[in-house]
């Protein structure tokens, strides 16, 4: 690949190879959801302590997002990613045979690096892979990760986790994270570092029109999803009051949606991106009300969270789209900030979650969620405005 000069050969294989590294990291993310309840068990912890796991990884990840580029800046991002995928297959195992609560937050520390790093990296190197005209596809293969981990984490790691334990569920999370290292391996080319990065440039950026205000609003989004995504399971087991393969399949009706939602967003977003980015926020606020006023019926529960799975999976391709249009000259830098807010988002959600779990059960951090996404709708539709394409509409 001839890079900075001449036009790139499009290295499909690589964009392959990251979705399915993408497509790996969500779902060791999402894992803790749906084995909530028995690692908590295992453990002898409150599930408001086991959803920890989420914070841990979380925390991480946005100082790693922040700081990596910085870090990084003379590494050949070929050879950073390989060294992500292998702190993925390290903390998978790590969570799988940890005896007790503070080595299964190493793990998910050690995941959080791979997180961090990995987002704040793969839109700029989308970018890279593929000419320009062409980045729009590859940005939807490595979505499609994302997508499918959804889809499948949470309810295929909620059934696996009845049937073979939690703890082999992560063996099979090492796996995969195995399968997506041999293929990078096979298919990344040299990726030389391209411009400068350093922490000066993070305040440049979050100097420009709408983007500070944006980062907040979009950290407001993560923080009233996670909230609700992490204890769906107590939420389902002790209000809704379901079976473990009743919870499978909510599960699973909120993954195929929440596809459906990505598939759809870019459609959408077309028509308005101010649009897709408010009203995600507020079609997920007015669900966490509804779920908090009628879940202990089953069929509306399952409904309920379902639309919740579509509306979020506008979310991120909408953001995403939203940081090309604002800062195109600064993706890898942009992309930190994004990673980052979304990541403090994901530990806050987490952690306030499960202090309101512990102290008054899950309706209350459904409500808590619902009240943190309606300001999430209500900051953008004031603050944020209509950004200024530079790029193609995707």
């Amino acid at each position: 690949m001839n890079e900075p000069h001449g036009k790139p050969r499009a290295e499909w294989g690589a964009v392959f190879s990251m979705g399915l590294g993408v497509f790996g990291l969500v779902t060791s993310e999402f894992l803790p959801a749906s084995l909530l309840t028995p690692m908590a068990a295992d453990l002898n912890i409150t599930e408001g302590m086991a959803g920890q796991a989420v914070t841990a990884t979380a925390a991480v990840a946005l100082m790693t997002s922040l700081l990596l580029s910085t870090i990084i800046r003379g590494a050949d991002r070929r050879n950073v990613l390989l060294a992500l995928s292998v702190l993925l297959i390290a903390s998978n195992l790590i969570a799988a045979f940890a005896p007790n609560l503070p080595l299964l937050l190493l793990g998910r520390v050690l995941l959080g690096i791979s997180l961090g790093g990995f987002w704040t990296m793969a839109t700029a190197l989308a970018m890279r892979l593929v000419p320009e005209e062409n980045v729009p596809r590859a940005l939807s293969i490595i979505f499609a990760g994302v997508s499918g981990a959804t889809v499948l984490a949470a309810p295929v790691g909620s059934f696996l986790g009845e049937i073979i334990g939690w703890r082999s569920v992560f063996l099979i999370a090492a796996a995969l994270g195995l399968l997506a290292l041999a293929v990078q391996f096979a298919t990344l080319p040299s990726l030389k570092p391209t411009g400068r990065s350093s922490l000066r440039t993070i305040g440049e950026v979050l100097s420009r029109p709408n983007v500070g205000l944006g980062m907040i609003a979009v950290t407001f989004v993560f923080t009233g999803h996670f909230a609700f995504f992490t204890y769906i399971r107590p939420f389902l087991e002790t209000v809704t009051r379901v079976d473990i393969g009743t919870v499978s399949m909510i599960l699973l009706g909120f993954g195929i949606a929440n596809f459906a939602g990505t598939f759809l967003a870019g459609p959408l977003i077309a028509r308005s991106l101010r649009l897709a980015m408010i009203a995600s926020p507020l079609l997920m606020g007015l669900l966490g009300a509804g779920l908090v006023l009628s879940g202990t019926v089953m069929l509306p529960t399952a409904a309920m969270v379902a639309v919740w799975g579509f509306a979020f999976g506008v979310v991120p391709v909408a953001w995403s789209t939203w940081l090309t249009r604002t800062t195109p000259d600064q993706a890898e830098t942009a992309g930190g900030l994004l990673v980052a807010g979304i990541n403090l988002a994901i530990a806050t959600g987490a952690a306030a979650g499960g202090a309101i779990f512990d102290a008054s059960g899950a309706t209350s951090v459904f409500m808590a969620s619902s009240i943190t996404l309606f300001a999430a709708a209500l900051l953008i539709l004031l603050a944020i405005r209509r950004p200024r394409s530079t790029l193609a509409t995707a």
